[in-house]
């Protein structure tokens, strides 16, 4: 009798494959043609880009929920638990559906000729979410791409529509060094014949040019839908005449007016009138009632605490944003990143808005990890009049911005995934 809990599925998942990331659909795709490929939704969305996927996501699923669809879907990474990255009609699943789901996959790996086939961590997850989609009865499932988009592990999935919110540069030693290779390797995952929304304004010619190859039905950000604000809210236009007259975001930063109007752009072009006979109502009801985990999320206090996940200079460029919209006093930024970011560029990004960081050591928390020294001299070289202090991992940090920051100022926690889950770990203790 199989007795592994999810816990200890996941911890096995680390050994099977020693590479954490191997970029390639041969592997994945075999294990799924082995547990007989079923279509995991009627309608498959997928959603890739550099920054604003997460946001996109749950802005479809609101917007479908909220017109009366079975909705499933298929996030990363997660902040708090593992669970988070399958949902299915709103809900996390449960331990024993993963677990379930796990018990199928390696079924399915170790069958047929020769070796087992070695899969990734991030593919068993893949597997799993497609796995208990199509169990699920859904109307839509919507997938979201873990790095790149072409040899991702959600690519072995033909969606009908796919959303490409933003290409920026990150993950460069696997996707390429500039947005045009960036955006080719993006752009992979659209099909020929069927929608590809184009999120950004600007977006790299080698993603149009790739989607244009492809064969795929280009619907692009300012040519094709536009955003217009107004004294109170805003509007989404379609160049077929299609309007609606919205209310704000309940997300904050103006970075989502866009990723809402991708989402909505996403929906018009799948068609099949998922949203309803109203779908200016579904849309306004999901805008004002969605919430994603540490996306600017507020954590209330005085003062006042914010966590967001943002890791690049393109997302830090949104938070300079947000600030620059609305004061909030001298800022605190409580900041940790990976090896592999950009974090000079995150840094500039910001300039001058931080009055003092409170620099958090990563290294204990994974290999890539960067520790709090690092982080300094990176300042140092970018703004080498900024005020820091330097703690060992990210609740010191925390707590020393807590002390430092005076009522009607501002913390801000950002940086990275283990900055975002570590700072709300500390808020519900």
């Amino acid at each position: 009798m199989n007795t592994r809990t999810l816990a200890d599925w996941l911890a096995y998942q680390e050994q099977v494959n020693p590479r954490a990331i191997e970029l390639g659909l041969e592997r994945v795709r075999a294990v799924w043609q082995r547990m007989g490929a079923p279509r995991p939704a009627c309608h498959v969305i997928t959603v890739g880009g550099t920054n604003g996927k997460g946001s996109t996501v749950a802005l479809l699923e609101a917007m479908l929920r909220r017109a009366g669809r079975r909705v499933g879907c298929f996030t990363s990474p997660h902040l708090l638990a593992y669970n988070e990255r399958v949902r299915i009609d709103g809900a996390d699943v449960d331990d024993a559906s993963l677990v379930a789901a796990f018990e199928r996959i390696e079924s399915a790996r170790m069958r047929g000729p020769g070796e087992p086939i070695p899969l990734t961590y991030f593919e068993f997850g893949t597997l799993a979410a497609l796995d208990l989609f199509a169990r699920a009865d859904l109307d839509v499932a919507v997938l979201e791409v873990g790095l790149g988009g072409r040899l991702d592990a959600v690519n072995i999935v033909d969606a009908d529509v796919v959303a490409i919110t933003t290409v920026d540069l990150d993950h460069m030693d696997w996707l390429g060094s500039d947005r045009d290779s960036i955006g080719r390797e993006k752009a992979g995952i659209a099909r020929a014949g069927h929608p590809a929304v184009v999120g950004e304004t600007d977006p790299p010619a080698g993603l149009l040019d790739a989607l244009h190859a492809l064969g795929a039905t280009i619907v692009r950000a300012g040519v094709d839908f536009r955003v217009e604000r107004l004294p109170s809210g805003w509007r989404w236009t379609h160049r077929d005449g299609t309007t609606m007259t919205l209310p704000d975001p309940a997300l904050a930063a103006p970075v989502q007016y866009a990723n809402a109007a991708t989402a909505i752009a996403t929906l018009h072009a799948l068609g099949h009138g998922l949203l309803g006979r109203d779908p200016e109502h579904a849309v306004a009801a999901a805008l004002r009632g969605v919430s994603v985990s540490a996306r600017l999320q507020s954590l209330g206090g005085d003062p006042a605490l914010y966590v967001d996940v943002g890791h690049n200079p393109q997302a830090a460029r949104a938070l300079a944003q947000w600030l620059d919209a609305t004061p909030h006093g001298r800022v605190h930024a409580v900041f940790g990143a990976l090896s592999d970011k950009d974090v000079a560029g995150v840094i500039d990004a910001l300039g001058p808005r931080v009055h003092h960081w409170h620099l958090a050591g990563l290294e204990r928390d994974t290999p890539r990890g960067l520790p709090a020294r690092a982080l300094a001299d990176a300042l140092a070289a970018t703004r080498p009049n900024a005020r820091c202090d330097l703690h060992p991992g990210v609740v010191p940090a925390l707590a020393a911005a807590r002390a430092a920051a005076c009522p009607g100022e501002t913390i801000l926690a950002f940086g990275s995934f283990f900055v975002a889950s570590a700072v709300l770990a500390a808020d519900r203790a």
